[in-house]
């Protein structure tokens, strides 16, 4: 399993520069003065360098999402019983969720998977690839072992590569886990040495007890575990969850799929810096959707040197900031592609010449 992940991350191509280098002159040509449209220009560029095609329709859409159980959840650090997993994967199926209703507004299709559900049950809308009936309680004995890891992050891969040949032009990460704010804020702070007070917040909402236990039991499992900083799968494994692996492997599939993909939210970035730990140019492939509330937030995105499209005080995990972002993408698509050029407008661009090269003016000083 070691092996395959090494070889997957070893296949990760760089970015097309030529095709970036192509849409940066296509946007230099759009009737508007250099830069106006801000992100909406990065975007398009950014696309370009991914497929290395200039112009790139973003009209299959397909939210990935990971469902598992945490067992830190028995040290009372939620708020929600963890019966909620499933009874809200099953809801994702049924169009009931926060995710659910974004992505039929915005057509996008779900691709819900169990990875570790504490339950057995069977449901033609869930894939059933559990590893496990839910991780081990990280406060007690490591969330999981080393090999279980590596397996969540395969099962992510996969299906990035399977959502890339069945046609999707680009993809979100989703999860859903009772427990798995608590897991990530633990990955975080192991991974970027930082206490817990400095990564964890209250999630879906919990008194003041609950987020002192929380904040204890994350420090005492990073250091009674001694997790590796430099590992990401060592972090995984002894205080993550399995669906927190998971999504680390799709973000890595996304990428060496040459597939856009879109990061939620706070759960989703701490998946994402995983990826980007094992090898930087999975960054490449990103585009991060709302600026979650979460405190940990900032300090995966400052790490990945990302920064999110959407400030909507957004909180609810699910994937639910994909959808949302994917119009935003296929938004920059269409005026990369449609607006017309200043030839095309009968426009002198002759005026621009003083402007293109006064960063002041771009606002990039």
């Amino acid at each position: 399993m070691e092996s395959y992940l090494r070889r997957v991350l070893e296949g990760i191509p760089g970015p097309d520069r030529a095709a970036m280098n192509a849409a940066l002159t296509r946007q230099e040509s759009l009737a508007k003065p250099p830069h106006s449209l801000g992100m909406l220009e990065d975007i398009s560029v950014k696309l370009a360098g991914i497929t290395g095609r200039l112009y790139n329709p973003v009209e299959r859409r397909r939210i990935l999402i990971f469902a598992a159980d945490n067992g830190i959840v028995d040290e009372g650090v939620s708020s929600c019983p963890r019966s909620v997993t499933l009874s809200q994967t099953i809801n994702f199926t049924r169009g009931l969720t926060g995710v659910a209703v974004l992505a039929r507004h915005f057509g996008a299709e779900l691709d819900v998977m169990d990875v570790g559900i504490e339950a057995d049950f069977s449901h033609p809308g869930v894939r059933n690839l559990k590893l496990g009936h839910g991780t081990k309680n990280f406060a007690v004995e490591p969330a999981m072992d080393r090999r279980q890891a590596l397996s969540a992050i395969k099962i992510g891969i996969e299906a990035a590569m399977r959502a890339r040949d069945e046609g999707a032009q680009i993809i979100g990460v989703g999860e859903m886990g009772i427990g798995n704010t608590t897991t990530s804020s633990a990955v975080l702070s192991a991974l970027l040495g930082l206490p817990a007070r400095e990564t964890v917040s209250r999630g879906a909402g919990i008194n003041d007890a609950a987020y002192a236990r929380k904040i204890e039991v994350i420090d005492e499992a990073v250091a009674r575990w001694r997790v590796d900083p430099r590992d990401p799968v060592d972090a995984l494994s002894k205080v993550g969850g399995f669906d927190l692996a998971a999504m680390c492997g799709a973000f890595i599939g996304a990428a060496s799929a040459r597939l856009p993909v879109v990061i939620d939210g706070f759960i989703s970035s701490v998946a994402a810096l995983c990826a980007c730990r094992l090898n930087p140019r999975c960054a490449d492939y990103m585009f991060p959707s709302h600026a979650s509330v979460e405190r940990g937030y900032r300090l995966a995105m400052d790490a990945m040197g990302l920064s999110p499209m959407l400030l909507l005080n957004m909180r609810l995990g699910e994937g639910s900031g994909c959808p949302i972002a994917f119009e935003i993408i296929a938004a920059a698509e269409s005026v990369i592609k449609d607006m017309a050029t200043f030839a095309e407008a009968a426009i002198d661009d002759g005026y621009l010449e003083g402007i293109r090269g006064n960063k002041a003016f771009l606002g990039e000083e």
